[in-house]
Order: C-alpha cells, then structure tokens, then sequence
C-alpha cells in the first residue's frame, strides 16, 4: 500500500485517476450530508480524519511498496455510510501524499486500493449481514464491526498483491510468501481497535454511528 510513483506504470496512473475521479464524484453528489447537519457531527466526521491520518503516517514495511498500516475504512463506513467514508480517506490519502508518504501520480491506484475497494465491501458486507440476520447488538459489533474490518484490511492487502504483480513489480510467489502473510496479522489489530470503537459508540455515542439504530438493535420503544 501507499506505492510510489515510480513503481506503478503511465497506463495504470491514468486508468486509475479516471476511476478515482469517478467515484469520488459520484460519492460527493449522493452523499448523505445531512447527516453533518449539526456541528458536534462535523467535527466528529473532521476528528475522524484527522485520527486516521495519523494512524496512517505510522506503518512498517519490508522493501518500496511493501507497507503496511491500518485503514479505519469499515469504521467509517459505519458511522458515515459509504459515501461520506470515501470522502474522508480520500482526504486523508491527499493528506499523507502531501507530506511525502505517497505518490501524487500513484494516487488514483493507492486510493483505489486503500479507500474504494475497502468501503465497497465493507459497506456491501453490512448491508449482506443487515439484511440476511437478525437485528441483534452482538452480530452489529462483531460481524459488521469487528469481522467486517479484519476481512477488509485482508482484502485491500490482496488486491495490493494482485497489482503488484500484474505490474510486475515483484514476483508473485515473493508477494504472497512475504507480503501478504502481514496483512493476515493486522487483520485482527485492525479487527480488535473496529470492534472496540463500535462498542464504545453504541454504548455512549449512538447518534455518532449513521447505520446503528437503538429500535432495532436495542428493541427500544424510543
């Protein structure tokens, strides 16, 4: 994640900025604004990128292209919905390329790898789990929150290992013997800190989570 310009090809720059750009227009028209209505939702959505930039600028890596850190995208996801989410980490990706830890010209395919690949299943996940099982507080915390991040975070390193060596970068079997294994560790950081953060809002700050509801997860009569 966070590939430098020099590693990602002329075509796959201007395939992925075109894509990027795409998505980031579509999220802007359809995004749900009135859920920052009000200021303390504001500046909780603004606390929020600027917490994930720093988590971001603190990350380890084995050889140019081969870091690693955490995403924050299926917290997000959860208490802004996909659109707004896509936002933020296109924000805070623009943020860490600014102060070097990225490429400009890379910056379409790293925010293709690291924001909309990890929103897209992310939030289609939840609607597949919101849907399909029964509305319970548990199943919100541990299967929206806690698994849905450690897969995403899996996924998103997948997908960095598939363009890597569709590029050529390094060779396949380097890449899934050395790379992708790490991804498998973080999962359950980046599953445990999802997962604490839900329960903590669902507990005190409920109207911070735009997909959580006290009537159908609570059973409330308010």
């Amino acid at each position: 994640m966070n590939l430098p310009d020099y590693l990602v090809p002329t075509a796959w720059q201007w395939i992925a900025h075109a894509l990027a750009l795409a998505l980031l227009a579509y999220a802007f028209i359809t995004a749900p604004w009135k859920h920052l209505s009000t200021s303390p939702l504001q500046h909780v959505f603004l606390g929020s990128i600027v917490v994930l930039m720093l988590i971001w600028s603190v990350k380890a890596g084995i050889r140019p292209g081969l870091n690693i850190h955490l995403l924050g995208a299926t917290a997000l996801c959860l208490m802004f919905r996909w659109q707004l989410a896509l936002i933020a980490l296109a924000l805070i990706l623009a943020s860490v390329t600014t102060f070097g830890m990225a490429g400009w010209q890379s910056l379409g395919l790293n925010f293709l790898i690291m924001a909309a690949i990890p929103v897209a299943f992310s939030y289609n996940l939840f609607r597949l789990i919101d849907s399909k099982l029964p509305n319970h507080l548990v199943i919100y915390i541990f299967a929206c929150g806690f698994a849905c991040a450690g897969l995403t975070i899996s996924l998103s390193g997948l997908v960095a290992v598939l363009a890597l060596s569709a590029m050529q970068v390094y060779p396949a079997n380097y890449l899934f013997s050395n790379y992708l294994p790490y991804f498998i560790l973080i999962a359950w950081s980046e599953a445990f800190l999802t997962g604490m953060a839900v329960t903590l809002m669902t507990a005190f700050r409920p109207h911070w989570l735009a997909t959580f509801s006290d009537k159908r997860y609570l059973k409330t009569k308010h």
